[in-house]
């Protein structure tokens, strides 16, 4: 496929992310720091590991769930932690559901932090996804430049 046709699908893949709401402003920010002369493979590699992050977390919490006596402080701080990692890369669905994540771990309600864990985690699959054809979509540019 031609560079230009590909360069359209990632805008047009871009500009859905946005507008659904799923990043915000600051990983526009991420994209502007590569853009402006920055390190190339810049955004890949922040991407790829708020992923490995976030994968590893939502499986701790999941973990942690299970447990027949749950910790809610250690609960609320891997959801802490997945919070700013989410904001640090504009993942800004998963950074909204996280919020309401941790008024329910901070009100040690178990079947409802389940229930948050079960929509970050998807949240997350929609965000890795997307970011997974971006970055895909990339590749391919840059192998015809």
């Amino acid at each position: 496929m031609a560079a230009a046709a590909l360069r359209e699908q990632l805008n047009t893949l871009l500009s859905s992310m946005f507008a659904s709401g799923m990043v915000d402003e600051q990983f526009q920010q991420l994209q502007m720091l590569q853009d402006d002369g920055g390190t190339p493979g810049f955004v890949a590699e922040v991407v790829t590991l708020f992923c490995d992050d976030a994968d590893r977390i939502i499986s701790e919490l999941a973990a942690l769930l299970e447990q027949p006596a749950v910790d809610f402080d250690k609960v609320d701080a891997y959801v802490h932690q997945l919070k700013g990692s989410s904001a640090s890369v504009g993942a800004q669905k998963v950074k909204f559901t996280c919020l309401q994540f941790r008024q329910l771990c901070q009100d040690k309600n178990r079947d409802g932090c389940i229930m948050a864990l079960a929509v970050v985690r998807n949240e997350f699959y929609d965000l890795r996804n997307k970011f997974q054809t971006m970055l895909q979509l990339e590749q391919q540019i840059q192998a015809q430049q």
